[in-house]
């Protein structure tokens, strides 16, 4: 019979870490240590990424070159600003399948609301708009007890068919002047990189610092590791998801309007699909389906682990189809590879 000391919900959150409270330290050899490593959410996407671009680099010189790699990874900012949100939210055992749709919505909002009011009008309307329906799916999701999937899917529908009607099926194009700061948002330079990866580099240290460091985040772990356990620990449940499905909504929203910011334009069909992709960068980052693991370390290696596959395919001159197909291998291989690590972490 198990004790409640191995039920409790913060040795589950420090088991998800690969770490086992109960275990003695003599029995912690280093080879014991490395397997650990491991299994800790995140290492295995991080070593997986350093071995595609070291073997990559050997093969094709052009693939490590400084213009590449910036192409890379300032493409993949945007993923990389949704799948902070997705991981949040999975930790907890929930699911946001509207990301895809508010990023289209953040693009949308903030090219109006530039032409109406300026840069900083604009990006706080969207982070006030794109967090309303954040606050919708969170308030049905933790209050109304509804499942996440059908109240994201839900609006995943919805919203984008807000994002059509408010470019009249798509035959209103919004634009933001080329010379404005709106535009030198997504398309300005510090230090040869764009804008958007430095807030996409600062929303990650705010996330792990939050998730790793913070009341807050343990909250968010023993949510995902036994939500009963949680609310009889007397952690406030339903208001951390209704904030994290906020926050995940505000970060697609940012995202959506950076990429209209570098278009200088808004689209109602941009981001079709997003939501898929940014969940396959966060299960190839390690955070699990099941709620309980994650990382915001292994979510980043993901979304950079895909770029990097794009860029692959680029230098093999093959068909942009190739791309789906391998991320998909890339999911099947991720997920059988974190059954056999939990089956092995629980032996």
């Amino acid at each position: 019979m198990s004790s409640g000391i191995e039920n409790s919900p913060i040795l589950a959150v420090e088991a998800s870490r690969g770490e086992n409270p109960l275990t003695p330290d003599a029995a912690r050899t280093p080879l014991n240590r490395l397997a650990a490593a491991f299994q800790r959410p995140g290492v295995a996407a991080v070593v997986v990424l350093v071995v595609v671009v070291v073997v990559a680099s050997l093969i094709w010189p052009s693939f490590h070159s400084a213009d590449n790699l910036r192409n890379v990874v300032l493409g993949q900012s945007y993923l990389g600003i949704l799948a902070i949100g997705m991981t949040l939210v999975i930790i907890t055992g929930g699911i946001d399948l509207s990301v895809g749709s508010v990023f289209a919505l953040g693009g949308v909002v903030g090219v109006w609301f530039n032409s109406h009011g300026g840069v900083v009008f604009a990006i706080v309307m969207t982070l006030l708009v794109c967090g309303a329906v954040g606050l919708v799916n969170g308030t049905l999701i933790a209050y109304g007890g509804m499942a996440p999937f059908i109240v994201t899917l839900a609006a995943l529908f919805g919203v984008r068919g807000l994002v059509y009607q408010l470019t009249n099926a798509g035959a209103t194009t919004y634009q933001a002047p080329k010379d404005s700061a709106f535009a030198h948002l997504g398309t300005g330079l510090w230090f040869s990189f764009g804008i958007p990866i430095f807030i996409a580099i600062a929303a990650y240290i705010i996330g792990y610092v939050v998730l790793e460091r913070t009341p807050f985040g343990l909250a968010v772990f023993s949510i995902g590791g036994s939500e009963a356990a949680a609310t009889l620990m007397g952690l406030k449940v339903r208001r951390t998801k209704v904030i994290l499905y906020v926050a995940s909504a505000m970060l697609a929203g940012i995202a959506g309007m950076l990429q209209a910011a570098q278009l200088v334009s808004a689209s109602p069909i941009i981001a079709s699909g997003y939501e898929l992709s940014t969940i396959a960068a966060v299960v190839i980052g390690g955070t699990l389906l099941t709620g309980g693991s994650g990382s915001l370390l292994g979510t980043a290696a993901g979304v950079l682990l895909l770029g990097a596959i794009t860029s692959i395919l680029t230098e093999l001159q093959l068909q942009s189809a190739w791309n789906q197909v391998v991320q998909g291998a890339f999911l099947v291989v991720v997920v059988t590879l974190q059954r056999v690590l939990n089956r092995a972490r629980q032996k």
